[in-house]
């Protein structure tokens, strides 16, 4: 992952409706993820009611529940979470590259953009940098679900 964050124009996210699917595994990184993406998108103006969260067991569960929220119509985003760690084998790798293609297969199908807020790191000290330390993933998650909120509203004029 890159340390270079694009920038982002301020959106006014108080028309929009978000809907936010957060893994259970790893818990205390992913709710630091929620935590972050949550307190963005509530300081640019999204009302807590029209922010809706589901929780699922895993990152492999997460395209299910995004499916169903992009699915309903009445949200401007998904916002997919979850934290993969590696180990002594490349699962979190696999699961991270089914998890990502089955988002971007969401967003096209359904034509809801998906935030792919996955993390998937090598070591546990990387992931939390990432979602609970300096690097802020979470309010760049919630910008880029503002930012693209936006554009579907444009281009759907």
């Amino acid at each position: 992952m890159s340390l270079a964050s694009p920038k982002y124009s301020a959106v006014r996210g108080a028309a929009f409706s978000i809907g936010i699917v957060a893994a259970r595994f790893n818990e205390e990184l992913v709710d630091g993820l929620l935590d972050r993406v949550t307190r963005e998108l509530r300081a640019a103006g999204v009302k807590a009611a029209r922010i809706t969260t589901v929780r699922v067991p895993g990152s492999h569960e997460i395209p299910w529940a995004a499916q169903s929220l992009a699915a309903r119509g009445r949200r401007d985003c998904v916002i997919a979470l979850g934290v993969l760690i590696g180990g002594d084998t490349s699962h979190h790798e696999m699961v991270g590259q089914s998890v990502s293609h089955a988002l971007q297969h969401i967003a096209i199908e359904t034509g809801v953009p998906v935030i792919n807020g996955v993390i998937v790191a090598n070591t546990s000290a990387q992931a939390a940098a990432r979602c609970t330390g300096k690097i802020n993933r979470g309010a760049e998650f919630a910008r880029a679900a503002l930012a693209m909120a936006a554009l579907k509203k444009k281009l759907s004029r």
